[in-house]
């Protein structure tokens, strides 16, 4: 492919997308840049605090159960309240749970701490993909969520190789860096992104549209598979951030080199999310999460095989091409089974499929590689990628030449590019 052909792809992967947008990914960029506690808490209680794998699984589990709780909360305070309260209320909290996690030193103190930062730092999820939702055109949207997750990993891929460096120094200047990175996130929203919450029209008001509660979600069978269908393969892509750096810590490696695979990751996403994302909006969904499923589960399976920096780094590579098909295919799927006056409580329950992975994660790779090692890990996940490519076949199989979601769809994709919201909402009413 010629230079010429490669300014042409990324003049087209960045065209025609609103400004709201781009503050959108600029607040995620930022964010991403500071991520240091998701990536290094289990080194740090491991390697620098001394804590066994069990503890540190248990640790780690906690952060993912605040992620649990603040999910569904957080997806009816975005449909409530809107979303732009409750990203800056979700962002400023954060920032000082985890200024206060690198100050903690007694076991039940940092356990309850990390709690508490799961609770925040996941509450802004549901809000910031439904204003996604909300202010880019439908035909556009997995576009969209590529570019956004290219801004996650484009900051992974600085934060992991600098924080890796950091930590080597102290633990304490990596939460505090994040902190501030954090509280800039929430400053960018208050100044930068308006509300973007759909108003009810004159007619939806007349005919007494009813409200979508939790329970409408749960009733939706279709949209509910693709949340235990995405529970299962964040299962896998979570070990990233558990299993692996247990596993590298037991194998004698440090954090600089776990921090250096890592970066293998963001990096490869960096390079070939935006070329590979116009094979994905022209491609076949229920193939391209199929596929990306398999990758998924024996990308991590081949982590059995590794023994050196660079094996490690070349399975990082196989399920990260994962990774980079099925996170927009994925999220493409689910702002299209969202219907539009009930967007962050269905984006809160797909987000409550990775704070469940979150929890669990930490606890299958703390018990597996404590009891039995880490091969077995492995060929666990290699199985949970099996299952969940399977799911994807017979899930997609039924979705196929029908529009998903029944009513839903139609209502999403005549959404406007950008509304503004009128006054948020004095409270939030039972879901």
């Amino acid at each position: 492919m010629s230079v010429a052909s490669l300014r042409r792809a990324a003049r087209e992967s960045v065209a025609g997308l609103p400004r709201e947008f781009w503050w959108l990914w600029t607040s995620t960029l930022v964010n991403r840049l500071g991520a240091f506690v998701a990536t290094f808490m289990t080194l740090y209680l491991t390697v620098d605090r001394g804590y066994s794998a069990s503890f540190a699984g248990l640790v780690v589990a906690l952060h993912g159960l605040g992620g649990v709780v603040s999910s569904l909360g957080a997806g009816v305070m975005t449909d409530r309240l809107g979303r732009r309260p409750t990203m800056l209320a979700a962002q400023a909290s954060t920032a000082f749970s985890v200024a206060l996690l690198g100050f903690m030193e007694h076991p039940a103190a940092i356990a309850a701490v990390a709690l508490l930062v799961g609770m925040t730092s996941n509450a802004s999820r549901p809000a910031v993909q439904a204003m996604m939702a909300d202010i880019v055109r439908p035909e556009d949207r997995v576009r969209a969520f590529a570019l956004n997750y290219w801004a996650i990993n484009l900051g992974f891929a600085v934060s992991a190789t600098v924080a890796g460096f950091v930590a080597e120094y102290s633990y304490l200047a990596g939460f505090l860096g994040e902190a501030a990175l954090t509280l800039l996130c929430a400053v960018l929203v208050f100044v930068k992104l308006p509300e973007s919450r759909p108003e009810r029209t004159a007619a939806e008001r007349a005919v007494a549209e009813p409200e979508i509660g939790l329970g409408t979600v749960l009733r939706d069978g279709r949209f509910m598979g693709v949340v235990g269908l995405s529970f299962l393969i964040s299962l896998i892509f979570t070990q990233g951030a558990f299993g692996l750096p247990l596993a590298m810590g037991a194998g004698g490696f440090s954090t600089a080199d776990y921090g250096m695979v890592c970066a293998v990751n963001g990096v490869l996403i960096v390079l070939v999310q935006i070329p590979v994302t116009r094979f994905i909006e022209k491609g076949d969904p229920q193939k391209l999460l199929v596929v990306s499923a398999l990758l998924a589960g024996y990308g991590f399976g081949l982590t059995a095989f590794a023994g050196s920096v660079w094996s490690l780094g070349l399975t990082v590579l196989v399920w990260t091409l994962a990774e980079i098909i099925n996170s927009p295919t994925q999220m493409g799927l689910v702002a299209r089974l969202s219907p539009l006056h009930g967007r962050g409580r269905y984006q809160g329950m797909y987000t409550m499929s990775w704070a469940v992975a979150s929890l669990v994660a930490p606890l299958m790779a703390g018990f597996m590689i404590d009891r039995w090692g880490a091969g077995w890990l492995w060929a666990a996940v290699a199985v949970l990628g099996t299952v969940a490519a399977l799911g994807y076949w017979l899930l997609m199989r039924n979705l196929a030449g029908s529009e998903p979601g029944s009513g839903s769809v139609v209502t999403a994709s005549a959404a406007p590019a950008a509304t503004a919201a009128p006054a948020p909402v004095a409270a939030v009413a039972e879901a």
